[in-house]
């Protein structure tokens, strides 16, 4: 699937938003840290630190039953807790913070699933990573030779790789997930389509 730039200036995909404030105090110290954790001058070792520590260390808030609700990057990282589209937000708020082109995009799996894209600051095409978490029957990997995706959408039943790569969250996701009380309601309201 060729995935398309909404917007075709990179700098976008390098921009804080509200949902991805990559300039928070919070987020610089754990982009920090995970900079630490790897080679000096390795963009591929940090983007594949950051995705395994969102993935990893912020549970996916259906799988650990949790009913808050999480958007704000910042607020996903300190809570530690949200479902696909907030921690993908985390995601490429901490790729964003070192400078790591990362775009959002969206499969329907039934339901708009949220994942993201990275682009290699020198260049190179996109490759979209999945922080969804893992579990029995999902095994997502960071991968910049060929997806390694949670999920694999099946076209005979209507299922789609939406090939969009958006600078900031879609605004039904947003919406969504800024008007929920919390994961109950939010289940209720999950977008169907973009």
């Amino acid at each position: 699937m060729e995935l398309i730039q909404q917007d075709p200036d990179i700098a976008a995909y390098l921009a804080a938003s509200e949902a991805i404030d990559h300039q928070h105090p919070l987020v610089q110290e754990i982009a920090a840290d995970l900079r630490s954790s790897v080679a000096q001058g390795d963009p591929a070792a940090y983007a594949e630190a950051a995705f395994d520590f969102v993935r990893d260390e912020v549970p996916h808030s259906h799988d650990a039953d949790d009913p808050r609700v999480t958007w704000r990057a910042s607020d996903v990282l300190r809570l530690r807790t949200g479902i696909c589209y907030a921690k993908a937000h985390a995601l490429a708020a901490l790729l964003r913070a070192e400078g790591i082109p990362t775009a959002l995009c969206y499969q329907n799996l039934g339901v708009i699933h949220g994942l993201v894209a990275i682009r290699m600051p020198n260049g190179g095409e996109w490759a979209r990573q999945d922080p969804r978490g893992n579990k029995p029957g999902v095994d997502a990997r960071f991968s910049l030779d060929g997806e390694r995706l949670a999920f694999t959408v099946d076209t005979e039943s209507n299922e789609v790789d939406y090939p969009v790569l958006y600078a900031k969250p879609h605004p039904v996701v947003l919406r969504a997930l800024t008007t929920a009380s919390d994961r109950e309601s939010l289940w209720l309201h999950l977008p169907r389509e973009l």
